[in-house]
């Protein structure tokens, strides 16, 4: 497997976030976390992202153990996120805030970029073309790459932070919440575009409030309540689980009554 967690939990105060949580994403398949708001899930990427350190359990990173990792190690290693919102900058292209990313992999040191030596200029020309590489996957054509990131729509903004991801040159990628804001068409392009991605050996964590998605992409879904998984399998097994159904929908009262009578 690319990713291994095992006995994560982390708590605030008196409050458990997450609880004894254990996760495996495997490599070519997406691995959905899902469950109501406040059940931990975001809580939980920022713990395998190294955004928050848990307090207790342990994680491994394509076979190595990267308990404590801070979010610049885990991606120096292969792993990297996109947050509920887009993070893009202010008054950068599409092209340069791709190549945002593709910097982390840069191999060039201070003493090349201050004398701009032949090494400095090769290396900028590897980072453009792994941008560019990442935005033909993710589906952008080039007459968006000297636009003004933020002003593209809200659809094309998600691709150009899923690219900015890819461009780090990582094999696990974090989605968090990628369809919110986006309308139904645009949402149905994002899910061809994370299959896709799979189908090319990426190992996706998805947290998604989507379950038309969700269970359209998933391979495996671990459902969350209350900081603690309360099942884990195929979309089919999910959709028929009664825990799942209770968590989601509420006990009956009705059916509270009937089995009160009964008894």
């Amino acid at each position: 497997m690319s990713l291994q967690v095992e006995n994560f939990s982390k708590r605030y105060g008196g409050v458990a976030a997450v609880q004894a949580m254990d996760l495996i994403a495997k490599p070519g398949s997406v691995t959905a976390v899902i469950g109501p708001n406040g059940a931990g899930k975001t809580t939980l990427l920022n713990l395998i992202s190294g955004v928050v350190i848990p307090d207790s359990g342990r994680m491994t990173l394509l076979g190595k153990d990267v308990a404590g990792a801070r979010p610049h190690e885990l991606a120096a290693l292969g792993l990297t996120r996109t947050y509920q919102s887009p993070q893009l900058f202010t008054d950068m292209t599409v092209l340069d805030t791709v190549m945002v990313g593709a910097h982390m992999t840069a191999t060039g040191g201070v003493l090349s970029a201050l004398f701009n030596i032949r090494s400095t200029r090769r290396e900028e020309r590897r980072i453009e073309t792994a941008a560019r590489v990442a935005l033909d996957r993710v589906g952008l054509q080039s007459d968006v790459f000297e636009r003004d990131a933020n002003e593209l729509p809200y659809g094309l903004q998600r691709r150009v932070d899923i690219a900015r991801a890819l461009a780090t040159g990582a094999t696990v990628l974090l989605l968090d919440e990628p369809a919110a804001g986006l309308n139904a068409t645009e949402t149905r392009g994002l899910a061809d575009l994370i299959q896709a991605l799979a189908l090319q050996g990426y190992t996706v964590v998805l947290v998604e409030h989507d379950m038309e998605m969700v269970m359209r992409v998933s391979n495996h879904i671990i459902v969350m309540n209350f900081g603690e998984k309360i099942a884990e399998g195929t979309p089919a097994e999910i959709q028929s689980n009664p825990r799942v159904i209770e968590a989601y929908l509420g006990v009956d009262e009705a059916t509270e009554e009937d089995h009160a009578r009964a008894a």
